[in-house]
């Protein structure tokens, strides 16, 4: 039996000072395939992983390199991005929603791929070759990099909906993608903090 997603409500007692933290962050131009931009400085929240831990019923511990946890990221309406459909790395990924309640629109999208039928990436050996794939570089370039930006190739199979302080955790390999940015300044956009976690 395999935990796949797990929403939180109200995760944090302290969202709002988080909040208040990101605003003062340095957000540099636009950098990789996804729309919008990561904070140039982490906030770490203390405990976190042993706090996830006993939430997913896993032993967790931080990512090694740590990539984009704990940084915060803002995506507007104007953004624009070569990315869209994709995996994470790790065992568990996090996306705690801190856009103001007035502002909140979209959240996070799965996805079946209508070609391989599949709504997640090989998990080993027989699952990629019953895909017809010899390795994983080999699936991600075929699915991921052929079709990820093609919306005629993805059926949405869910959304989870944002809301200011509510926590998802999803298993990093699933098919998804963050939904669409919205307003015009780092106040009323798109507004997330990013974990990664490794089974420890």
């Amino acid at each position: 039996m395999t935990t796949s997603l797990i929403v939180v409500d109200d995760f944090l007692e302290q969202a709002a000072q988080l909040r208040e933290a990101a605003l003062r962050l340095t957000y540099p131009e636009q950098q990789g395939a996804f729309p919008g931009r990561n904070s140039l400085e982490r906030i770490e929240l203390e405990g976190v992983a042993g706090h996830i831990s006993n939430i997913v019923g896993e032993r967790l511990k931080l990512i090694t390199p740590p990539g984009s946890h704990a940084k915060f990221r803002i995506t507007l309406a104007s953004d624009e991005g070569k990315g869209k459909v994709h995996v994470d790395p790790g065992y568990w990924s996090g996306v705690l929603y801190l856009s103001r309640p007035e502002d909140c629109r979209g959240g996070t999208d799965f996805f079946r791929h209508r070609r391989t039928n599949t709504d997640r990436r090989a998990m080993n050996e027989k699952e990629l070759a019953d895909m017809g794939y010899s390795s994983i570089e080999e699936s991600h370039r075929d699915i991921i990099e052929r079709d990820g930006l093609d919306d005629s190739c993805w059926e949405t199979t869910m959304s989870v909906p944002m809301r200011f302080n509510r926590l998802l955790l999803l298993r990093p390999w699933l098919w998804h993608t963050a939904g669409q940015g919205f307003g015009d300044s780092l106040h009323n956009g798109r507004l997330v903090y990013l974990m990664f976690f490794a089974a420890a």
